[in-house]
């Protein structure tokens, strides 16, 4: 299948658009099987730990937490807090659009309240707009396999579908899950909205295109095979 990732803007949070798979912060495995870690001198960089923060804080798409950021920076836990509320401090001093917030236990920058009608009108704007074909692959999988998370949407299209996601999610066609999966990650299902837009009045009315997927085995052997 196809696919043009499609990014929509986020209505709150900014979760940093773009995978992360093949970038230069990827890790590489060195014949001998181990792990060849990533060198880094924090000194060098322009702004030094804390703009490294708000670089990794741009890429995530859930909160993270302070301990995992110390990890990765190699750099104490009570650092990585003073440096995350001065962040909060200065973007609230700077009347910056966007803020940083402890929330569900981690840490991400999101749109600020007080701007939510004009990120709202912007949203519900490009709303108007046709899905692409990778936002219709994608539909028919969750239709059809809800509730089920991202990684195994990705396994049955073969590409990473995270920005097609948030595209679906920001025009009221798919929803998370209360519950979460077994492996801790999110859940889609489409909304009563998505039932509306096709006119219907139930998810039984689909039609019969379930057994044309990949069953649960395979679709796990594919997520394996994308982590190796």
């Amino acid at each position: 299948m196809s696919d043009a990732p499609e990014q929509a803007p986020d209505a709150v949070p900014n979760a940093g658009e773009g995978a992360l798979e093949g970038t230069p912060g990827d890790t590489d495995i060195t014949p001998d099987g181990a792990d060849e870690q990533i060198a880094f001198d924090l000194s060098t960089f322009p702004g030094g730990a804390r703009s490294a923060i708000e670089a990794v804080l741009m890429v995530v798409d859930e909160p993270v937490t302070e301990m995992s950021l110390a990890s990765a920076l190699e750099l104490p836990v009570e650092d990585v807090l003073e440096h995350l509320h001065a962040l909060e401090e200065q973007y609230a001093a700077d009347q910056r659009g966007f803020t940083l917030r402890s929330v569900a236990g981690g840490w991400r920058v999101y749109s600020r309240p007080e701007f939510a009608p004009v990120v709202e009108k912007f949203v519900l704007d490009g709303q108007q707009a046709r899905l692409t074909q990778a936002s219709l692959e994608t539909l028919a999988v969750i239709a059809y396999r809800q509730p089920v998370s991202r990684a195994r949407v990705s396994a049955v299209r073969g590409v990473n579908v995270d920005g097609v996601v948030r595209t679906l999610v920001s025009r009221g066609l798919i929803e998370e899950v209360d519950d979460v999966g077994e492996s801790g990650a999110v859940l889609y299902r489409t909304t009563t909205y998505f039932l509306q837009r096709l006119g219907l009045s139930s998810l039984d009315e689909l039609p019969a295109l379930a057994p044309y997927l990949p069953d649960a085995d395979v679709i796990d052997e594919l997520i394996e095979e994308g982590h190796r």
